[in-house]
C-alpha cells in the first residue's frame, strides 16, 4: 500500500516533485505509479504467471512468488520467518485447521470478497473453516492413478493394486508422506487417519513392500516420468494425470475402488500480513470466473469457482479435470494427528525412503 506522507511538507520540496513528475511525462514515460506489494507463499505449479501478471497490471501491485511442495514444508517455512514475512498461504483443507488452532491466520475481511458467490456452496462452509472465517477455497481433486495402456497389463481398479509385484520400478509417487501412508491404509480398508498402534505396525508391514515399486517420488510434476516413459504408473493428482493423458493418450486415470484421497486448496492470509488489503484484493481477484476459466486451463485441478466451470463445458465433461461428485464424496479428507501419531507416521516415511 501506499505510503502515508505527512502533510508537513515544504512547499519548495513539493514543487521539486512536481517538476520532476512533469519532466519525466513531458519525454514520453508515465511517472511509476505502484499500490505496494504481495507476498505469496504457494503450490508449485498452481497458480499461473498470467494470471499473477494481470493482477499486477490491474492494481499495481507488485507480487512476489514463493512456492513449497507440502504442507508441512509450508507450515515450518511460515514458523521459521518473520510474522509478516508472507501476506497469503495456500493450505490444504486439514492444514487451514491446524494453522487457525495456531493462531497464525487473519481473519478474513468478508465485505472485500465481493466474488465469493462464484465459489460453489459445497466447498463453502467447510469443517475445517465454518464459515470461511478464515479461508476461501481455491482448486482441489483426488490423488488418482494414471496407468500407460499400451505398458500395463495388470487391471488396475485402485490402490490395492499398486503393491502387485510386477509393477517394480514403475510407479512415480506423490512425495508426500500422508499421501502414500494414506493411501496404504484405504488399501487395507482403514482410515487415511489411523491412530490405533497396532493396526499401524500392520499399515508399515504393507507399506514397506511398496519400496520396489515406487521409482520416482515427485509431488512437484509427477506427469514428467509419465509422458517421458520413466514410469508407466502413477499415484498422483487427478490434473497431473489429465495433462499427462493430454500428452499421451495410451495413460489413463483410475479413481480407487477403495475411495480416494481428497483435498481442497484455499487462500488464507498469514498472521501479521503487512500487506492485508492488497491480499483481500488478490483473494477475491482469484474468485473471478474469468481468472479461474484461465487457471483451470492451465492447472486442470478440480475448480472450486462454480461459474467457472458450468461456463466450460470441455472442463466440467473432463472427469480427470472435473472429478465426478460420488468419487470426491467417497473420497476421505487427511486429518491432524496428535505428535506421537504424527511421530510413527514419519518414521514409517523414512523406513520406506531409506
Amino acid at each position: 500500500m501506499k505510503k502515508n506522507r505527512k502533510r508537513a511538507v515544504s512547499i519548495a520540496l513539493s514543487l521539486v516533485l512536481a517538476m520532476t513528475a512533469v519532466n519525466i511525462t513531458g519525454c514520453g514515460k508515465k511517472a511509476d505509479s505502484t499500490n505496494g506489494e504481495l507476498n505469496l507463499f504457494i503450490w508449485t505449479e498452481y497458480v499461473p504467471d498470467e494470471v499473477i501478471k494481470d493482477f499486477e497490471k490491474e492494481y499495481g501491485i507488485k507480487v512476489n512468488v514463493s512456492t513449497f511442495s507440502s504442507n508441512e514444508d509450508m507450515l515450518a517455512k511460515v514458523k521459521s520467518e518473520d510474522e509478516g514475512t508472507y501476506d497469503i498461504v495456500q493450505p490444504s483443507d486439514y492444514m487451514v485447521e491446524s494453522m487457525i488452532a495456531q493462531g497464525m491466520l487473519e481473519k478474513l475481511d468478508q465485505d472485500a470478497l465481493t466474488n465469493l458467490s462464484n465459489i460453489g456452496s459445497q466447498y463453502l462452509d467447510p469443517t475445517y473453516d465454518p464459515g470461511n472465517v478464515y479461508s476461501v477455497p481455491y482448486q482441489g481433486g483426488v490423488a488418482a492413478i494414471a496407468v500407460n495402456t499400451d505398458k500395463v497389463s495388470t487391471d488396475i481398479k485402485g490402490y490395492a493394486d499398486l503393491f502387485d509385484p510386477s509393477l517394480k520400478g514403475q510407479i512415480v509417487a506423490l512425495d508426500d508422506y500422508r499421501a502414500v501412508i494414506g493411501m496404504t491404509e484405504r488399501s487395507m480398508g482403514l482410515s487415511m487417519n489411523e491412530t490405533d498402534t497396532a493396526k499401524l505396525a500392520e499399515v508399515e508391514t504393507k507399506l514397506l513392500t511398496l519400496k520396489d515399486n515406487i521409482a520416482v517420488y515427485d509431488s512437484d510434476s509427477p506427469k514428467s516420468s509419465l509422458i517421458s516413459g520413466d514410469c508407466n504408473v502413477g499415484y498422483c493428482w487427478a490434473a497431473e494425470v489429465a495433462l499427462a493423458m493430454d500428452e499421451n493418450p495410451s495413460i489413463k486415470i483410475v479413481f480407487p475402488e477403495e475411495g480416494a484421497y481428497k483435498f481442497i486448496d484455499n487462500w488464507a492470509i498469514a498472521k501479521g500480513a503487512k500487506n492485508y488489503d492488497n491480499a483481500m484484493k488478490f483473494i477475491n481477484y482469484m474468485c473471478d470466473p474469468d481468472v479461474a476459466t484461465k487457471v483451470m486451463a492451465e492447472y486442470p485441478y478440480l475448480n472450486a469457482n462454480a461459474t467457472a466451470v458450468e461456463a466450460n463445458e470441455d472442463y466440467r465433461n473432463n472427469e480427470a479435470k472435473n472429478v465426478p461428485v460420488e468419487v470426491f464424496e467417497k473420497g476421505e479428507f487427511v486429518g491432524n494427528l496428535d505428535t506421537d501419531t504424527l511421530t510413527v507416521y514419519n518414521d514409517m516415511w523414512n523406513k520406506l525412503k531409506q
